[in-house]
């Protein structure tokens, strides 16, 4: 039976940081204010999941969490986009070993396709 989206997060988060990072889940949410309006907590639509640091220098890396089957959505393909023309480190990951090795490596859209 395949993993929960979560539970590969969470897996994911556990194995960078046993590999000498920092990482941060990225939270977002919505609530309805007094007013009846709805306001929107957290990052941009399509920000990746997981974001960090390497301890060895600093580098920072963006992590997109996907089940063996999951599809990255075309808001976090437009982000996608934006990271490669910035050369940051990032990709898709569906296995803590696919986190260690777009970290590890510093691979640009690792998972995305080309």
């Amino acid at each position: 039976m395949a993993q929960p989206e979560h539970v590969i997060q969470n897996q994911i988060r556990l194995a960078l940081s046993a590999n000498q990072c920092t990482v941060f889940r990225i939270n977002v949410g919505k609530l309805r204010l007094p007013d009846g309006t709805l306001f929107q907590t957290g990052v941009p639509r399509g920000y990746s999941d997981l974001s960090g640091f390497r301890w060895s220098d600093g580098k920072a890396f963006f992590i997109e969490v996907k089940t063996q089957t999951g599809r990255p959505r075309k808001d976090q393909i437009q982000f996608h986009h934006m990271l490669t023309s910035h050369g940051i480190v990032h990709g898709i990951a569906r296995s803590p070993e696919d986190a260690i090795k777009i970290v590890k490596e510093g691979l640009i859209g690792y998972g995305f396709k080309q």
